[in-house]
């Protein structure tokens, strides 16, 4: 049979399977032992999965009025440095915005001042992060396709997560960096270089004194950060390390399979099936590449963006304490002093609205970004786990055309022998 051609599509002819018991998971009306269905195919799950997806995703663009692109990545050199500017296109409905389309162009620094004015206005909002200003550890090349490509796809999500955000996407400062075509101009308003300052010692002063009493649901909310932050981290660590382990894998594979092909040439009677493995092998690695790419195209960016909103939760955490610490101070000084009252309890009773502002916009932003934060990773997840199907499914299909093309071989050689 070293002839034969085995069809691409060979689901009638698997190996000695038995409809009654190995069959039997894919029945419909078969159960798991806890008492839940059984789906009736590996992707059927799946399919269910996107399915639900598509139906949440399809109820929140209906409701979306602003839609950002990040994308045309253009170099540019001068004499003191390097840098990528990047395309940013708008479309909304919103009426605040003097037209319905813009296009400007910004680079990463821009993202930053931008990240750094919505964090200086709404301190206890969680303004999604940007990605580092070195993505990929080791890189030789910074400003090589990868890595724009990688950054240019976090810029994008940034701005979009900005979009989506009840308050954020109202700030001014948002509505200028989409609309302004240069943005010196606006860099040079705000708070000055000493007012930033007195923020600074003011914040570590506050961090140095510590709180009294740190209001119980905010106790809760620290411990999950801390949890979620050790989870997110060990994930992305260990999924890096499969990829590097798996990219070392098909580095062998692309040794294995050669191997297989020399020993044909000197074992003319084992020939074929060696012959066959060897195309096995090269197959099976290049299902491996594919699911690799895969991965480091969904999954890691995924994880290691989670990675950064832990940080940025806990400066957000920081951030409520010191302005909590402040008010508890300016209290413990109106108690003790007899003079000056008045105005000391001025600024106090600001701290305590203060205090309530952030307490209540850090609660609603919360519930916010935990369902934004399930919906991404569970997308992610899926989207991993469709893969996983696939790859190995082609891969089980690749051996099994194999085994097929085996199975009359020996027939054929005691044909060949009885005739002799």
């Amino acid at each position: 049979m070293s002839g034969q051609t085995v069809p691409a599509d060979f689901s009638g002819h698997m190996l000695d399977l038995d409809e009654d018991e190995d069959l039997e998971v894919f029945s419909k009306n078969t159960s798991l032992a806890d008492g839940s269905s059984m789906p009736n195919s590996p992707s059927s799950l799946v399919n269910q999965y996107r399915l639900e997806e598509d139906e949440e995703d399809q109820q929140y663009a209906s409701t979306k009025d602003i839609f950002i692109t990040v994308d045309n990545p253009e170099s540019h050199v001068t004499a003191i440095e390097t840098f990528i500017m990047y395309r940013v296109l708008t479309k909304t409905t919103r009426s605040e915005f003097d037209s319905s389309e813009y296009e400007v162009r910004r680079r990463y620094q821009d993202f930053l001042w931008l990240r750094g004015r919505l964090e200086e206005n709404h301190p206890t909002l969680i303004v999604h992060p940007l990605p580092e200003k070195f993505v990929m550890k080791g890189m030789v090349e910074r400003f090589n396709d990868d890595f724009i490509e990688t950054r240019r796809k976090a810029l994008h999500r940034f701005l979009n997560k900005i979009s989506e955000h009840p308050i954020l996407s109202c700030s001014p400062h948002f509505k200028v960096f989409l609309t302004a075509q240069e943005l010196t101009s606006h860099k040079k308003q705000g708070p000055g270089f000493l007012s930033r300052m007195g923020e600074t010692v003011r914040a570590v002063a506050n961090s140095v004194r510590g709180l009294r009493s740190r209001p119980e649901e905010f106790v809760v909310m620290q411990e999950y950060v801390e949890d979620f932050s050790n989870k997110v981290s060990s994930v992305d660590k260990v999924t890096q390390r499969i990829i590097k382990e798996q990219r070392e894998y098909v580095d062998e594979l692309k040794q294995y399979s050669p191997t297989y092909i020399q020993w044909a040439g000197s074992e003319e009677m084992l020939a074929e099936p060696l012959k066959g493995v060897a195309s096995c092998v090269e197959r099976c690695g290049k299902e491996t590449e594919d699911q690799i790419q895969h991965m480091s195209e969904v999954l890691v960016p995924a994880l290691h963006e989670y990675v950064l909103c832990a940080e940025t939760l806990k400066a957000v955490m920081r951030r409520r304490d010191n302005i909590q610490a402040e008010f508890e101070a300016k209290n413990e000084a109106l108690a003790s002093r007899k003079v000056d009252q008045e105005a000391l309890q001025e600024e106090v009773d600001a701290l305590a609205d203060r205090v309530e502002l952030a307490n209540n916009a850090l609660k609603g932003d919360w519930s916010r970004w935990q369902s934004s934060m399930r919906h991404d990773l569970r997308s992610a997840f899926i989207s991993t786990a469709e893969k996983n199907v696939e790859y190995y499914e082609k891969c089980l299909a690749v051996w099994e055309s194999f085994l097929l093309s085996q199975r009359v071989e020996p027939m054929e050689q005691r044909d060949g022998e009885d005739v002799s």
